[in-house]
């Protein structure tokens, strides 16, 4: 009986660990979960297993009928390929509207999802980074985006070991108002952050504080600076993310001239939201419905003194002057 007893005892003990373990367990599964869900730094799932060896395309004739509309083919035919074109910035300028906007295009073929591969995701390699683009039939250019490319200080050179004969586009934006949209996109995801005037300048009023990301991003003349070094400067278009939103046809014609396309996306793909203050896409025909950007583009702004936004003005004017004078293009930002 007691041999039963003490058996019985320890068995208690167990499960009473086992029971003490159990929230710590739960916490940590939590954590985790939501580490992987939120934190950046992830690399995206590789469409497929690279091939040694890219498919053989195969002839437009096989894959479009007589008479049916000259659309891009989502899967089978075509083969993946390195994109010909890049979206490389910049954050909250307009780069997903672009690149939607683009995406209409029949001969553009364009990965949806950010790969963030010449920033966070190149010890992946280059196999692997074709593998996430979409197929292509002969005469189609594949493009992605990732803002945060023009910022990165590795990503001119290791997209020009990729390929020196690249595309570049950048979307710019005042960027006083850009740095507001960037605090506007981080203050939805934490509520407790510290006030927009708090995290730019240091000491109240005194000098900008360029080590935070958001006033960082619009140093566009001293980031180009450096694309410079790999890239001539034929080989970028500068996108106005103001006209982007005035006219949006005229900005994305001029990024179908630069990509040697046909004007197909003209004004008449384009109406605008009065209540997201941005351009929407049309109803297609024979499709359900008009096509607007998610909720979280066309977010309110919170509320900037207008002490703050002076001052930053200022402090960007000389920036500004040197971009435009770096691109031959005047932005109107002061």
């Amino acid at each position: 009986m007691a041999g039963s007893s003490g058996l019985g005892g320890g068995a208690g003990q167990v499960a009473a660990l086992r029971a003490s373990r159990a929230p710590l367990l739960l916490v940590a599964l939590v954590l985790g979960a939501y580490c992987l869900r939120v934190l950046p730094g992830r690399c995206p799932p590789a469409a497929r297993a690279p091939a040694p060896a890219p498919a053989p395309s195969e002839p437009s004739s096989s894959v479009r009928r007589p008479g049916a509309p000259d659309l891009p083919v989502a899967s089978g035919p075509g083969r993946r390929r390195f994109p010909q074109a890049l979206i490389v910035g910049v954050k909250k300028g307009g780069t997903r509207a672009l690149l939607e906007f683009l995406r209409l295009h029949p001969d553009v073929r364009a990965l949806g999802s950010e790969p963030h591969f010449f920033d966070r995701c190149y010890q992946r390699g280059l196999a692997w980074y074709r593998s996430l683009m979409p197929r292509t039939l002969d005469g189609q250019i594949t493009m992605e985006k990732t803002p945060s490319y023009f910022v990165t200080r590795e990503a001119p050179r290791r997209i020009h070991a990729m390929s020196p004969d690249m595309k570049l586009i950048v979307v710019v934006r005042n960027p006083v108002t850009r740095a507001i949209s960037d605090y506007a996109q981080t203050l939805s995801k934490t509520p407790g952050l510290p006030s927009f005037r708090a995290l730019a300048f240091r000491h109240g009023l005194g000098p900008v504080d360029t080590a935070w990301s958001a006033v960082r991003i619009g140093l566009y003349a001293q980031h180009l600076d450096h694309w410079l070094q790999y890239f001539p400067l034929s080989h970028f278009l500068f996108v106005s993310g103001e006209r982007l939103v005035s006219d949006p046809a005229g900005e994305v014609g001029r990024v179908q001239d630069f990509l040697g396309l046909k004007r197909v996306v003209t004004d008449k793909h384009f109406y605008f939201n009065a209540t997201k203050g941005f351009p929407c896409l049309k109803k297609a025909q024979g499709g359900s419905r008009s096509r607007c950007l998610g909720k979280s583009k066309g977010r309110p702004h919170p509320r900037v003194p207008a002490a703050v936004v002076r001052r930053l003005q200022e402090f960007y004017r000389p920036f500004n002057r040197k971009f435009y004078q770096m691109t031959g293009q005047d932005f109107g930002w002061g």
